[in-house]
């Protein structure tokens, strides 16, 4: 996935300019919610989208951001269909939002459901976020290539990989592992979240996952899981001890571990269709806000994100570009929908 990196110091000093001082167009044609609004998640619970939706709703509290309340919703029905469904029928109702992942593509690609990401309105981008694959702690996979070996060695489907839903991410992803294996295939066995994920690779109910770095951290500083390798060109910046001995930018890229697979995953905001330039404007500013806390900062590096931030026209380029590229991974893994 294209990397547009900004530096922690950037990212901030962006934000911060641009929340000090001047008045957004929101602000300066008076536009605010005049209703608590519904923020709402197209995944299931403690996965890494409701993490951060309920994170931001505690930030926005936090410093008054906002005169009305933020509540959050989880519709993670039908692989997220249910969050994008409401949100396109409720076009005209610009007192709703919803975080994104990259089911925004992969749930209409994959199920057919009747909805696009151009049924709603671009707001902003806040981070992209990393897979890693994990293991584990008590398992004897110590690399990636120790990992991948023992698939190579064992019997077709004989390793369960644990992740988030069906043609999803981290199926697209355990499929781009395949190409790695020699022919030999993961049973593949998908649960709600990644919360629950990194609770059944604990349970040693599944044999890895390709958790998000927030999914399955807790797990990590308790000495429970291991990671093996991060799905990225580069290693993590983040250079701070999460456990005893090691940071995120001791896990090495999957690329260097012999397994050249490169993804990420958007972390977005969008509001309604039909949402009037002011309004996008208000939300806009109100993330730049929440970007601009030390709460953000803190909460980007302990879950090890990429800061790559963007709105309007560049944005919305971006999603375009990245529907495609979930087109063409999608045709590749044979993971379409017989309607597409």
């Amino acid at each position: 996935m294209t990397r547009h990196g900004l530096s922690k110091a950037t990212g901030l000093a962006a934000a911060l300019a641009a929340s000090a001082g001047f008045l957004s167009p929101a602000m300066a044609q008076g536009w605010e919610p005049q209703k608590p609004v519904t923020f709402l998640i197209p995944a299931g619970a403690g996965g890494g989208a409701d993490q951060m939706a309920r994170f931001v709703q505690g930030v926005v509290q936090k410093h008054n951001l906002m005169k009305q309340p933020l509540i959050v919703i989880n519709k993670g029905g039908g692989a997220g269909a249910e969050g994008f469904i409401e949100m396109k029928s409720s076009a005209n109702d610009p007192h709703k939002i919803i975080i994104t992942l990259s089911n925004l593509f992969t749930t209409p690609l994959g199920t057919g459901s009747p909805f696009n990401w151009k049924d709603m309105k671009p707001v902003s981008m806040l981070a992209l976020d990393q897979f890693v694959l994990w293991v584990n702690a008590e398992s004897p996979y110590k690399t990636a290539k120790d990992y991948i070996d023992a698939v190579k060695a064992g019997d077709d489907r004989q390793f369960k990989m644990g992740g988030t839903g069906s043609k999803q991410e981290d199926q697209i992803v355990t499929a781009a592992l395949e190409l790695q294996t020699g022919g030999k295939k993961f049973t593949y066995v998908p649960y709600s979240g990644g919360g629950t994920v990194a609770v059944q690779l604990v349970g040693k109910h599944v044999d890895s996952s390709v958790n998000n770095p927030i999914e399955a951290v807790a797990q990590w500083r308790a000495g429970q899981l291991r990671p093996l390798c991060i799905f990225d060109g580069k290693r993590s910046t983040y250079t701070g001890k999460v456990t005893a001995t090691e940071a995120w930018g001791d896990i090495p890229t999957c690329k260097e571990s012999g397994l050249p697979v490169e993804y990420q995953m958007l972390r977005g905001i969008f509001t309604t269709k039909n949402a009037k330039p002011e309004q996008v404007a208000y939300y806009v500013d109100l993330f730049k806000k929440v970007m601009a806390t030390p709460d953000w900062q803190e909460f980007m590096e302990k879950g090890a994100f990429n800061q790559t931030t963007m709105s309007g026209p560049d944005y919305e380029k971006w999603v375009a570009a990245a529907e495609a590229q979930h087109l063409e991974l999608m045709k590749n893994a044979g993971f379409l929908a017989k309607t597409q």
